[in-house]
C-alpha cells in the first residue's frame, strides 16, 4: 500500500498548538486536538489523561465536536504541550478515529516532515467495526 500525502492545513495546526501552549497545564492536560469540520469550522480539545486510561485529545475532540452540532469531520491533528509539536494518534485513537470518519485526514509529523494522510494509512488492513454488525432484524 502507498500513502498519498495531502496538503498540511497548518491553521489547523497552529490551533491545536496554541491551545497546547495555554490550555495544557499540569498533567491531567497534556495534549490539544484540533479538527476541521465539514463546514470549515475549527473544534479544538485537550486530553483528560488520567492513569485508568482517561480518554485522548482526538477522542475528546470527537465529543466536543458532536456538542456543538460537528458531526462531519475531515481533518484532524494533535500537538504536545511543552513545544513537543504534532504526535500522531495512538492505536486506540486510530481505530475509533477510522469507525467514525473512515475519509479522514490526519496530520503526523515524522523526522520534521509534517505530512496529511488518510486515516486508513495510519492502519492498514484495519478491523471496520460497522462491517461486523448484526444486522437489525
Amino acid at each position: 500500500m502507498t500513502s498519498q500525502t495531502h496538503p498540511v492545513d497548518h491553521e489547523l495546526v497552529q490551533a491545536a498548538a496554541h491551545v497546547a501552549r495555554t490550555r495544557c497545564r499540569g498533567d491531567n492536560h497534556t495534549m490539544a486536538a484540533a479538527a476541521r469540520a465539514r463546514d470549515g469550522r475549527i473544534i479544538t480539545a485537550v486530553n483528560a489523561y488520567h492513569f485508568t486510561g482517561g480518554p485522548c485529545a482526538e477522542l475528546v475532540l470527537i465529543g466536543t465536536a458532536a456538542a456543538q452540532g460537528a458531526y462531519e469531520l475531515e481533518t484532524i491533528v494533535a500537538v504536545g504541550d511543552r513545544d513537543r509539536g504534532v504526535v500522531p494518534p495512538c492505536g486506540r485513537c486510530r481505530q475509533v478515529l477510522l469507525d467514525y470518519f473512515p475519509d479522514l485526514e490526519v496530520i503526523v509529523c515524522e523526522d520534521a516532515r509534517t505530512r496529511t494522510v488518510r486515516i486508513t494509512d495510519l492502519l492498514p488492513e484495519s478491523y471496520v467495526w460497522a462491517d461486523h454488525q448484526l444486522a437489525a432484524e
